[in-house]
């Protein structure tokens, strides 16, 4: 090998490094990723279909925070979201939550209607009016079935 080889690959793997690693921060950087600092609620729910840790949790369409951590409680066998909402927002006492989707195929999130109440929920508390997910099969199992009850019926 001569020496000119040796330069052009050196120069080559050179730009390829710098390449890599222009696209691995550009992806952070777009991606963003950030951290809420904020305090942490407690949400409990029949049924979380479609709900994952690093879920969305959205006010009017703004997210204001992530779904933590999710686990069954054991005392009353209710699906358990932990939320970490940005400590900017104050939510009162009354406040609701249900398990929202982005379209019709789209992905979930958890969508937070803020109440009226004077009182504020603090770091622990529970958001008590809660709205489960809906499942799509259900509910066309249940059309498609009771579709075919009538059919059955008017014969």
């Amino acid at each position: 090998m001569n020496k000119t080889s040796n330069y052009f690959e050196i120069i080559v793997g050179t730009f390829v490094l710098f390449c890599a690693a222009f696209f691995f921060f550009s992806s952070f950087r777009s991606a963003k990723i950030k951290t809420t600092s904020g305090y942490h609620l407690i949400a409990k729910f029949e049924n979380i279909d479609g709900i994952a840790s690093g879920s969305d949790v959205k006010i009017s369409g703004v997210k204001v925070g992530t779904v933590e951590d999710q686990f069954l409680d054991e005392k009353d066998f209710r699906a358990t979201l932990k939320l970490n909402v940005d400590s900017k927002i104050q939510l009162s006492s009354d406040s609701s939550a249900k398990i929202a989707s982005e379209g019709l195929l789209g992905s979930k999130y958890l969508s937070i209607t803020p109440g009226g109440d004077e009182e504020n929920l603090k770091d622990g508390d529970e958001i008590t009016f809660t709205q489960s997910s809906v499942n799509l099969e259900d509910l066309l199992g249940k059309f498609i079935f009771n579709d075919k009850e009538k059919s059955n019926e008017k014969k």
